[in-house]
């Protein structure tokens, strides 16, 4: 006997002790699939035959079968289950997360029970304990459809147990393993030349062929492309029976699916001789039919009867229902399940159309899977967290819409004309949309575990959690733009010799180890972390990023707080960029209307005034207002004769130090009175309409930026760079020395990065960049007196564990947040990431690393 098993479902093993259950589990199933009353006795008390213990054993076993089934995995329940009210609590958890319930019957008789039971090497129970169950096996085998079993196997002898085989099927849903891509269809309400043009848009040949007395349609595909149809084929519209030859010859070729729709299920009910009103477009339909054969009724009949409530798609990344699915109902099966995917949910009120007020289910989803649903008509698309319905109204006047995927691209044919007045249509009500995918929900923004590309899983901890939502509720500039924040960078290891702290050659060193063989040199300019959105127009802002008039592009700092208080110099700065670009040809070169960049702005003063004020400033000034003074008067100590040498040498290097502290913070300040004083220097070019850019090397964005850059040279600031051969040690001295003249000169040092945009070492992502900054400037960080040598060595016993932890996480988060938004991922997905890199800078890092 081949026993067939849905993957997703609750297998229950029913008999009487001595049977073989145990054996048979073992034999056919996973031991991760089966859970065994005795085993839960055993957790227990230590001992598998307790049956005083059984109770608390059954409540932990179903426990486990919760968590299980919730999960969608086979589970596989090894008892006797011979007591009705035991299978009932079991059916009742199959039932409330919608998997499909089996019963394998081990029907032996009460001999071979006798027999097995006395060859049981662990246990042996009385004759009459295996009496008594097999007079409870004969008793239930009538009641087991009835209490609601799907799929029930009877095996009658230890023959048929021993020979039997077990074949795992996915669920009729489950197409996940489909390789095409696909051309989502949305109601097409009986519009047959609209399904023509919409197909033929799509790159689909269509040959109407004569098969007996009926017409066939023969389909030709693009190369690698699929179409499913999200349901409601039928109803209203002219010309019903073409659609459905159309539909049924392609899906039967194997060239589309179809998910059944509430209007195609009316239909089939009418077909099967059941009791439906005849309305809402169905008496169109059956006026239609009257001129069709009963052998091609019959046909549709079979072919309904055949298409399922959803369809999972691409390894589970997309999921098509009629009328939407929520994710715990995604891949499963009930009768529950069935009736959402067809016509959602309702609360149960009409509105002054008489039409049912619907919930807008998709407001709330949070699923991983995208899915894309018709049903409830709107004049365009509407694109709603990780949703979007695709039924806009063709037989009321408005368009056939497709959705290609994964290009999520949408193609739209306009209705050739009003088959059927809507009110609602008419009226306007068909636009609105309660859902509003731009408001989050705490949960979006939790203690929890984010996925990335990049790294597997990066625990966000609920103390810097609190942190970041205070961040994100009150500091944070518009919500709809904080599509990137950029990670952190740690420095090079310190270097053990000399008067210097950090120094290239350990940079180098650091990617040579991870088998890198090139690097990029980049000067490091003193300024502050600047991300720069520029729209090609305002009406790219409202339309791609969802932002009110006015609003052209943003300027915000690394922790996503608005650059300028002075709107006006924003606006100035994006308008000066807007036009580099254009004169570069870069809208045309890059096909976008928008761009984000990464890059510094200065002067560093134009940012941290405040703190050049009350920090820096203060410290100097007092420093050498104080020391000055003690110099004086330890000289005038020495012109009367005090031998005070050694001190006055210490005080005079404290001073000499202190004016040098000074004169560091101030190379990276100048007055600024206009935006024309400001200088950007972008330096990543981090995505553009589509297309994220981490996959060029750094010369490539070197290259692209310094294109645009030469167009407005008062502003834009093209970043200068070396190529250093990692395997060449001339061409190492070469970068070290390019740092001691840019450190010589007073500039703040370089970043040091691989080529690869995302690098990889041996045992995964490594550092994207290194900071390795010069002397003069440490000073700023450190203090005046860091140079000396104690306090140097002290500096050089730094610990950069913490800091490049944090640095490799925050660039997986960054990549993951911007990799969303070009997916057209909804603002939830995005901000989970972005919320993740401001709760990560809330942990308590060195701030001088």
């Amino acid at each position: 006997m081949e026993i067939t098993i849905p993957n997703s479902s609750l297998v229950v093993l029913m008999g009487a002790s001595g049977s073989g259950k145990s054996t048979f589990a073992k034999k056919h199933f996973l031991p991760t699939e089966v859970l065994s009353s005795d085993f839960f006795r055993g957790m227990i008390v230590d001992d598998e035959n307790d049956q005083s213990v059984s109770k608390d054993a059954f409540e932990i076993l179903h426990a486990v079968v919760e968590k299980r089934l919730k999960m969608g995995k086979r589970t596989v329940i090894d008892a006797t289950n011979l007591q009705e009210n035991g299978r009932k609590q079991l059916l009742g958890i199959a039932r409330k997360y919608h998997v499909i319930p089996v019963v394998i019957v081990f029907n032996l008789s009460e001999k071979d029970c006798f027999k097995q039971n006395e060859q049981r090497a662990d246990r042996k129970l009385p004759r009459r304990v295996i009496h008594s169950h097999c007079i409870q096996l004969k008793k239930s085998l009538k009641r087991l459809k009835k209490e609601g079993f799907r799929y029930i196997y009877r095996l009658n002898s230890p023959e048929e147990v021993d020979v039997a085989k077990i074949k795992s099927q996915p669920l009729w849903t489950d197409k996940r393993d489909e390789t095409s891509a696909l051309d989502i269809i949305g109601d097409v309400h009986g519009c047959f030349d609209e399904l023509v043009n919409l197909l033929e848009k799509l790159g689909y040949v269509i040959e109407e062929t004569r098969q007996t007395s009926d017409k066939h349609f023969k389909v030709t595909p693009p190369e690698g492309r699929k179409v499913v149809f999200v349901g409601d084929l039928v109803d209203r519209g002219p010309n019903s029976p073409d659609v459905l030859r159309l539909v049924m010859d392609m899906v039967e070729s194997g060239i589309a699916y179809m998910v059944m729709g509430n209007h195609d299920d009316k239909l089939l009910r009418k077909l099967n001789g059941r009791n439906v009103q005849i309305n809402y477009g169905l008496e169109v339909t059956l006026d239609q039919f009257e001129r069709e054969s009963a052998e091609w009724i019959e046909r549709v009949r079979q072919f309904l009867d055949s298409v399922v409530s959803h369809y999972v798609f691409d390894q589970g990344k997309l999921v098509v229902a009629h009328a939407g699915l929520k994710e715990e109902y995604q891949g499963r099966d009930s009768r529950e399940v069935r009736e959402y995917a067809l016509y959602g949910e309702t609360t149960g009120e009409v509105d002054q159309y008489g039409l049912p007020i619907r919930v807008e289910w998709a407001k709330d989803y949070r699923g991983r899977a995208f899915v894309v649903f018709g049903h409830t008509p709107h004049r365009d698309p509407v694109w709603l967290n990780q949703t979007v319905n695709i039924d806009t109204g063709c037989v009321f006047g408005g368009a056939l819409t497709a959705l290609r995927y994964p290009e999520k691209q949408i193609v739209s044919v306009p209705a050739k004309q009003v088959y059927v007045e809507n009110p609602g249509w008419s009226q306007g009500r068909i636009e609105e949309c309660k859902g509003n995918s731009s408001l989050l929900d705490i949960e979006d923004v939790s203690a929890k575990m984010i996925q990335t590309r990049y790294l597997p899983a990066i625990r966000i901890h609920e103390e810097n959690a609190i942190a970041a939502v205070e961040a994100l509720s009150r500091y944070t500039v518009n919500p709809k733009w904080l599509i990137y924040l950029p990670p952190t960078m740690s420095p090079s290891e310190t270097t053990p010799n000399g008067d210097d702290l950090e120094h290239p050659r350990e940079a180098f060193a650091y990617y040579a180890k991870q088998g890198i063989t090139h690097v990029v040199c980049e000067e490091k300019h003193m300024g502050s972390r600047a991300i720069v959105i520029v729209c090609r127009t305002e009406e790219v802002a409202q339309k791609r990023f969802g932002l009110s008039q006015g609003a052209n592009g943003i300027c915000y700092t690394r922790t996503g707080r608005r650059f300028f208080t002075e709107r006006k110099w924003e606006y100035i700065l994006l308008k000066r960029l807007g036009q580099a670009l254009d004169q570069a040809g870069f809208w045309e070169e890059f096909q976008t209307d928008w761009v984000c960049l990464d890059c510094e702005l200065m002067p560093w003063s134009a940012k941290a005034q405040e703190l050049l004020r009350t920090q820096y400033a203060a410290v100097g000034a007092s420093a050498v207002h104080s020391l000055s003074g003690s110099v004086k008067l330890i000289e005038q100590a020495r012109q009367n004769g005090v031998e005070i040498d050694g001190l006055l040498t210490r005080y005079q290097h404290r001073l000499d130090n202190s004016q040098r502290f000074i004169n560091a913070y101030r190379r990276y300040c100048w007055q600024v009175e206009s935006p024309a004083d400001l200088k950007l220097a972008p330096f990543h070019l981090l995505a553009t309409e589509g297309k994220m850019h981490s996959d060029k090397d750094h010369l490539w964005h070197m290259r692209q930026i310094n294109q645009f850059c030469q167009f407005d040279n008062e502003v834009l600031l093209a970043t200068r760079y070396q190529v250093i051969d990692l395997q060449d040690p001339a061409s190492i001295e070469s970068g070290i020395q390019w740092w001691e003249d840019i450190t010589a000169q007073g500039g703040e040092g370089m970043v040091v990065k691989p080529l690869a945009f995302v690098p990889y070492g041996p045992k995964g992502l490594i550092q994207p960049a290194i900071k390795c900054r010069g002397r003069e400037y440490l000073r700023i960080i450190y203090g005046p007196e860091y140079t000396d040598h104690e306090h140097l060595n002290r500096l050089r016993a730094r610990g950069l564990r913490k800091k490049r932890s944090l640095a490799l996480r925050e660039f997986s988060l960054g990549l993951e947040a911007l990799e969303r938004f070009i997916n057209q991922e909804p603002l939830y997905r995005i901000h989970e990431c972005v919320f993740g890199i401001l709760a990560l800078e809330s942990e308590p890092v060195d701030p001088t690393l």
